[in-house]
């Protein structure tokens, strides 16, 4: 069983990189400024939808509907580094949204869906987080978390969730997609040229920032024979079958076409999955890093999903749809933290 990096040992590489960082800062213009630049731009498992406190506040009037949280990655590699700046104090602009797709991050306004305290007319459009984060010049890390929705994958798994429920798999669903549905290559391929023009309308809008892509944990069991169907803070209804299907067809493709777009463009891609294997929804509530359909989750989340039958609140729980936990999101930011450090020690 693997095991997130060890606050010691990060603490004792950040330290380490400070100090390098303070000795080898550049001199030119990109280093001239009295802070860092990073912009964290991503979907949910960016944005932290149910672990910590949300940020804006509740009742705040900012709230936008995007969902981001004080333990979410961003915010837990946030205060890392205020405490130990990589040279210079780090500024981060996080606009990161749940439920946001390749487009949303550089072409498309996107609408927020939260539950939490929405408006009575519901949550007006944001723009673009590129626009959002005001990506420029001066810009200095950008980092991404983005493609599970643009599949959907989410969406995936509800099919799957329906289908196991009848006795029924969605991998020939997908395999043999019914008129007017893509199947998964082909959802595949159209991720990938998506990303290919998302990170290029990214690198057009900050020139000059080291531009990090983060992939996706493991959310799903190695054998899908892990999974107790009969429980709802796991999988629920769908067979093991089509939990190996949505693992090995699905998730690591996706992961993979994320990695090969940000190598083609000579970013730099944050390997989430590895670390966190033996860690997914199906195991017992001290292991996991990844909660199920129902899970752990503080008490302004819904405990019910409209428009379906899931209600959590059955069981005691609130509705996560196979998401971050704290402990996850604590990995996620270790690699993160890493990977900012190196960027910004390599500039």
């Amino acid at each position: 069983m693997r095991h997130p990096v060890s606050r010691p040992r990060v603490r004792a590489l950040a330290v380490g990189l400070a100090l390098a960082a303070s000795v080898l800062a550049p001199s030119g213009s990109a280093g001239a400024a009295d802070q860092y630049e990073w912009a964290a731009l991503g979907d949910s498992y960016t944005a932290g939808g149910f672990v910590g406190d949300p940020q804006p506040p509740l009742g705040d009037p900012s709230r936008d509907g995007c969902d981001r949280t004080t333990n979410a990655y961003p915010d837990v590699v946030d205060r890392e580094l205020a405490e130990f700046p990589p040279g210079k104090p780090v500024n981060l602009t996080n606009v990161s949204c749940g439920n946001a797709t390749i487009a949303d991050i550089a072409a498309a306004k996107q609408t927020p869906i939260s539950p939490v305290e929405p408006p009575a007319d519901g949550w007006p459009a944001v723009d673009p987080q590129v626009q959002r984060a005001g990506l420029g010049d001066g810009t200095d890390v950008v980092t991404i978390g983005v493609g599970g929705n643009s599949l959907p994958f989410g969406g995936i798994l509800l099919k799957c969730l329906e289908q196991g429920a009848v006795g029924k798999n969605c991998r020939d669903f997908y395999t043999n997609p019914p008129e007017g549905e893509e199947s998964v290559q082909d959802k595949l391929a159209r991720v990938q040229d998506e990303y290919i023009e998302m990170l290029a309308q990214v690198h057009q809008a900050a020139p000059n920032a080291k531009v990090i892509t983060v992939g996706y944990p493991a959310v799903l069991p190695e054998t899908g024979s892990e999974c107790n169907r009969l429980s709802l803070n796991e999988l629920g209804p769908i067979n093991h079958a089509d939990i190996d299907w949505l693992r090995e067809e699905v998730l690591k493709p996706l992961n993979s076409t994320i990695k090969r777009v940000t190598d083609f463009f000579g970013d730099r891609y944050v390997d989430i999955y590895s670390s966190s294997i033996g860690h997914d929804a199906c195991q017992p509530a001290d292991t996991k890093w990844v909660e199920g359909l129902c899970g752990t989750a503080a008490d302004y989340w819904p405990k019910s999903l409209p428009g379906t039958l899931l209600n959590c609140g059955l069981i005691g729980k609130r509705v996560t749809l196979v998401h971050p936990n704290a402990t996850g999101y604590a990995n996620t930011a270790a690699h993160v933290e890493r990977a900012i450090r190196i960027a910004l020690l390599e500039r």
